[in-house]
């Protein structure tokens, strides 16, 4: 059995609407559709989303697809940036890579990156626990997704494990074991042989 972390794909950015209520723009929604009944999601029997409009954007056409009841848990969100609320594009990335650099820090009073790592991570399993047999799919964020990956693989939080850019991207890993079987890959390869056939 496995399990999914998929992050919402291309948002419409609106600079005066809190970040948290981004629904995702029409090449995002166009990107769900293409994979809402991929041959690599046949075997899930829950799909999981953060309670942010973009995550449920992605999630809910996908668990329609699979005839199933959307679960919706609020702490799975992206991390938290209230502080600073919207930046612009290359204020944002130059923020993240502090994020991710200094986990123990707060920058610029966003949450930890430890901090928010503990609190996904804590809630993927509990969701995961709670989740029927069979494969999950977990639905989010990038920067969480990240250090959830970072978690499983052992790995030390760092961004060269950051998702692709654009979002719209997924890992996996084996629900059992929690060994990771694969970092971030195109939402698009769920569509592929290679993907529907992973363990």
């Amino acid at each position: 059995m496995t399990v999914r972390y998929l992050t919402h794909p291309q948002v419409l950015i609106e600079p005066d609407k809190q970040v948290d209520r981004w629904g995702l723009n029409d090449v995002g929604r166009a990107r769900v559709a293409s994979i809402a009944r991929a041959p690599a999601l046949r075997g899930t029997r829950s799909v999981i989303s953060s309670a942010e409009t973009k995550a449920i954007e992605t999630a809910q056409p996908i668990a329609d697809a699979l005839g199933l009841k959307l679960v919706v848990r609020e702490k799975m969100h992206e991390n938290d940036r209230t502080a600073t609320g919207f930046l612009v594009p290359e204020e944002f990335e130059a923020v993240a890579d502090r994020f991710f650099a200094t986990p123990d820090l707060s920058v610029r009073g966003w949450e930890r990156a430890v901090d928010a790592q503990a609190r996904i991570v804590a809630e993927a399993m509990a969701a995961i626990h709670e989740a029927p047999e069979g494969d999950v799919l977990l639905v989010g964020h990038g920067a969480v997704g990240t250090l959830l990956m970072c978690h499983v693989g052992r790995m030390a939080i760092h961004r060269s494990h950051d998702q692709a850019a654009g979002g719209g991207n997924v890992f996996a890993f084996a629900r059992l074991s929690h060994t990771l079987i694969h970092g971030w890959q195109p939402m698009e390869s769920l569509t592929h042989s290679a993907e529907a056939s992973t363990p």
